[in-house]
């Protein structure tokens, strides 16, 4: 083979594999979409040879779509080979608001401590989205920027250990996140908008204790209300699938 010919080959070769990235990429994103908002209940099949039918595309992209779902928490796959959306398990909530509360308190605590503006333009720019998505009623939207304002405020904080953790537990959640803002049909209260701009006011004049007590209230309110939710609406969680 000449060079030329080659060279040809590669080029098509290349063109294939960002070709099937760009196909898992999109799978990825859309079946994570569909899971966030809880379009694919907990506990429902995920077939790749349908999801293959659906999309229009191999089995490939599919599976790798879904390996990367996996390791996010949002997708099981069963002894039996079979693979389903991830079940919420109510029992662990205790736990996980325990590490959830800890971990708000550590990480604006510490973005309080951190003088300058380093990741000050990112909190912001996160929470105008968190105000325009409260302000659009969109619950998806809500919950992704909640999520980056947060993080970034963990990014300030300068331990990635946490960032990490926290980005993590904010992830898994999401889901009983949804959940909740359906109580109030996405019409989230001002008062979250409001709490994060003081957050944000305690961070950037390095006020520690104020942003701890903020911290604190902002955690436990929302956990109190998740659980008042689900002590609510046991009966209809109990009949999402697998639950």
């Amino acid at each position: 083979m000449d060079e030329a010919s080659s060279a040809d080959t590669e080029a098509v070769k290349g063109e294939g594999a960002r070709i099937r990235g760009s196909g898992s990429e999109s799978v990825y994103k859309a079946l994570r979409h569909e899971i966030l908002t809880m379009e694919r209940a907990p506990g429902s099949p995920l077939d790749e040879t349908r999801l293959s039918e659906h999309f229009g595309m191999s089995r490939t992209p599919i599976r790798e779509a879904l390996l990367r779902l996996t390791s996010d928490g949002l997708v099981t796959s069963l002894p039996n080979r079979n693979t389903i959306v991830a079940v919420i398990d109510f029992s662990s909530l205790p736990t996980y608001f325990e590490a959830l509360c800890l971990m708000y308190r550590v990480t604006t605590r510490g973005a309080a401590q951190r003088s300058g503006e380093a990741w000050m333009a990112e909190i912001v720019r996160h929470q105008h989205a968190f105000a325009q998505a409260v302000e659009a009623q969109d619950a998806f939207a809500m919950i992704e920027a909640n999520r980056e304002f947060h993080v970034a405020i963990a990014e300030r904080a300068g331990n990635s250990y946490y960032t990490t953790f926290f980005a993590r537990l904010l992830d898994e959640g999401r889901r009983i996140l949804r959940l909740y803002y359906q109580t109030f049909d996405d019409r989230l209260p001002r008062r979250y908008v409001e709490e994060h701009e003081k957050i944000i006011e305690a961070i950037r004049s390095g006020d520690v204790q104020e942003a701890d007590r903020l911290s604190i209230a902002h955690a436990d309110q929302i956990v109190r209300q998740i659980q008042d939710y689900v002590a609510r609406n046991i009966a209809a969680a109990a009949k999402l699938p697998n639950l």
